[in-house]
C-alpha cells in the first residue's frame, strides 16, 4: 500500500525531488507576480508615453511608442488652466491637515495606549468602527455649513483631522513600547509634553511614518469633498482643477496625460523618501497590542 501511494505521488510531482519542486515552484511564483505586475504597470507605461507625444501623432497611433518624445506638453500644462495655484493648493491643504492630524493623533493616541483612563478601550473600539461606517456626508455638510466655514480653507482642512485606521496605527505601535519607559521618564522629572515630543515621538517613527504617507495620499487625491464644499475657484485642489483642466483641453490627451503624471509626482517623491519605515510601521502596527 505505502509503495502504491509513492508511485502515485511520484507520478503527480513527475519525480522529482523536493528542491527540484521548490526551485519549480518559485519560479512559476516570479512569473506569475511578473505577469501581474505588467498589467499593473502598464497603464502608467501608456501614460508617461502619451504624454510625450504631440496631438497629431497621439490620434495617429494612440497605443504606440512616441517617435520624438518632447516635453512640451508639460510645459504647456503647466502654464494654463491655473495648473500652479491648483498644485499649491493641494500641497498647503496636504501638508497643513496632515501636520495637524498626526501631531493631534500622537497625543491622543498615547494615553489610550497606554490605557490611562477610563474609557480607553470603548474609544478605541469606536475608532475600529469607524473603519466600517460609511462616510457622513450630510451630517458633515450641516456642520461646517453652520460653521460659517464653508467653501473656505479652513474648513476644507478640517474634514480631514480624524483618520481612523491612521489611529489605530498609532495606537498599536505605541503598545510595544516598555511601560518601564513611562516611569523612568517620571522618575527623572520629564514632562508629559517632553517625554511624547523627545522620547515616543522617535520611537514611533516608523508609524508616523506610514501614517504620514496614507493620510497625505488620501487628502492629494481626493475629488468629491473639494467639488461639495469648494465653489471658488481659487480654493480648488489639483484634483479639482483638473476638472476645470480637462474643460480647457477637450480632447487633448497628451496635454492632460501629463497633467496627472504633474499631480502624481509630490506624493511618488514623499513615498519614495519615506518607504523604508512603511512596512515596518505597517506590520507593527497592524500586529501588536
Amino acid at each position: 500500500m505505502t509503495q502504491k501511494l509513492n508511485t502515485l505521488i511520484g507520478v503527480f510531482t513527475g519525480g522529482d525531488s523536493a528542491s527540484a519542486r521548490s526551485r519549480r515552484l518559485k519560479v512559476l511564483s516570479y512569473l506569475f507576480l511578473g505577469i501581474l505586475a505588467v498589467f499593473y504597470i502598464w497603464p502608467l507605461i501608456m501614460l508617461i508615453s502619451t504624454s510625450l507625444k504631440p496631438l497629431t501623432e497621439y490620434l495617429k497611433d494612440p497605443a504606440g511608442l512616441p517617435s520624438a518624445p518632447s516635453l512640451a506638453n508639460f510645459s504647456e500644462a503647466w502654464k494654463l488652466a491655473n495648473f500652479p495655484q491648483y498644485l499649491l493648493n493641494s500641497a498647503y491643504y496636504t501638508a497643513t491637515a496632515t501636520v495637524i492630524f498626526i501631531v493631534s493623533s500622537l497625543f491622543v493616541a498615547f494615553p489610550i495606549a497606554r490605557d490611562y483612563f477610563k474609557g480607553s478601550k470603548f474609544i478605541l473600539t469606536l475608532y475600529v468602527i469607524a473603519l466600517f461606517l460609511p462616510p457622513a456626508l450630510i451630517p458633515q455638510f450641516q456642520l461646517i455649513l453652520n460653521l460659517g466655514l464653508y467653501n473656505t480653507r479652513p474648513g476644507y482642512i478640517l474634514l480631514f483631522l480624524i483618520n481612523p485606521i491612521g489611529m489605530i496605527i498609532i495606537v498599536n505601535y505605541i503598545k510595544s513600547i516598555p511601560r518601564e519607559l513611562d516611569e523612568a521618564a517620571a522618575v527623572d522629572g520629564a514632562s508629559y509634553l517632553r517625554y511624547v515630543l523627545q522620547i515616543i515621538f522617535p520611537l514611533i517613527r516608523p508609524a508616523i511614518a506610514t501614517v504620514t504617507v496614507l493620510h497625505a495620499i488620501g487628502i492629494w487625491n481626493e475629488v468629491i469633498l473639494p467639488t461639495i464644499y469648494l465653489t471658488n475657484a481659487d480654493l480648488y485642489p489639483i484634483t479639482r482643477g483638473l476638472i476645470v483642466f480637462q474643460g480647457v483641453y477637450g480632447n487633448n490627451w497628451p496635454g492632460i496625460a501629463a497633467a496627472v503624471l504633474m499631480l502624481m509626482l509630490p506624493i511618488l517623491i514623499l513615498f519614495m523618501f519615506l518607504q523604508r519605515y512603511i512596512i515596518s510601521g505597517l506590520t507593527a502596527g497592524a500586529v501588536k497590542g
